[in-house]
């Protein structure tokens, strides 16, 4: 907390008061161990909010390891998405199921593409446990293979 006030001592210009800014964001999160970000990415809001930028990453091509699956897919819009996710009863559904098995991976709410070619459309999207979308991508893998 002393380093905190210190610092806040030598800012002058508006520029360097959001730079400052962000760097004691990432000061105090690593300090916390990001307690906060991960308390936040279990509520449905921030889970959503994780989800969606985890697909946008995707897309993008940021995520470089499995990026020939996803780059210059579709992606439906933020709004979209959060609408499309509140209002599904399956997510309300796995969202509550993960919170009470206190956050096991396996039943955590993942958004499946129904057809892996197309991209995060809501006509080809649904909501299911991470472990059903490990073993339905498992099984897309092998009939790639025998092909």
């Amino acid at each position: 907390m002393v380093f905190r006030k210190q610092i806040k001592k030598h800012i002058s210009c508006d520029g360097c008061k959001g730079e400052m800014k962000r760097v004691l964001q990432r000061y105090t999160r690593r300090a916390s161990g990001n307690a906060s970000t991960h308390k936040y990415e279990k509520t449905q809001k921030g889970f959503l909010v994780r989800k969606y930028r985890n697909m946008q990453s995707r897309i993008m091509g940021i995520q470089k390891l499995k990026s020939h699956l996803y780059m210059g897919k579709s992606l439906l819009s933020r709004g979209e998405f959060y609408e499309w996710s509140i209002g599904n009863v399956a997510f309300i559904k796995l969202f509550l199921s993960w919170k009470q098995s206190k956050y096991i991976r396996t039943l955590c709410p993942t958004v499946d593409r129904i057809d892996p070619q197309k991209g995060y459309e809501i006509e080809n999207m649904r909501w299911i446990t991470h472990s059903e979308n490990s073993r339905l991508g498992a099984i897309n893998r092998n009939k790639q293979v025998k092909i």
